[in-house]
């Protein structure tokens, strides 16, 4: 009886020592999909605030292409209107000029 008293009990703590044991992997699992998880997040983050910056440096560069665009576009426009304005003077002149000699 002793033995067998003895055998079990050595028995229960094998299975507590086993349980025990259980429980420290499955918190050591837990603890290491934490640290993982966590780890893709800050990453995501990262990479998201990345892209946010490039896409601003990219809107402001267009930004900047435009305004340069339409500034050289209204010199331009400005330049023919000139132009042709300083045609329209030559031509007047021409104009008056062959009536005077009519």
């Amino acid at each position: 009886m002793r033995l067998t008293r003895t055998l079990v009990v050595a028995a229960g703590l094998a299975a507590l020592a086993a349980c025990n044991k259980n429980t420290q992997n499955n918190e050591a699992s837990q603890i290491e999909a934490n640290g993982e998880n966590q780890a893709e997040n800050i990453t995501a983050t990262a990479n998201n605030e990345a892209a946010n910056i490039t896409n601003q440096a990219e809107n402001e560069a267009s930004a900047i292409k435009n305004r340069a665009e339409n500034k050289a576009e209204a010199v331009k426009n400005a330049a023919e209107n000139k132009a042709n304005a300083v045609k329209n003077e030559g031509n007047a002149a021409a104009n008056t000029s062959d009536k005077k000699s009519k």
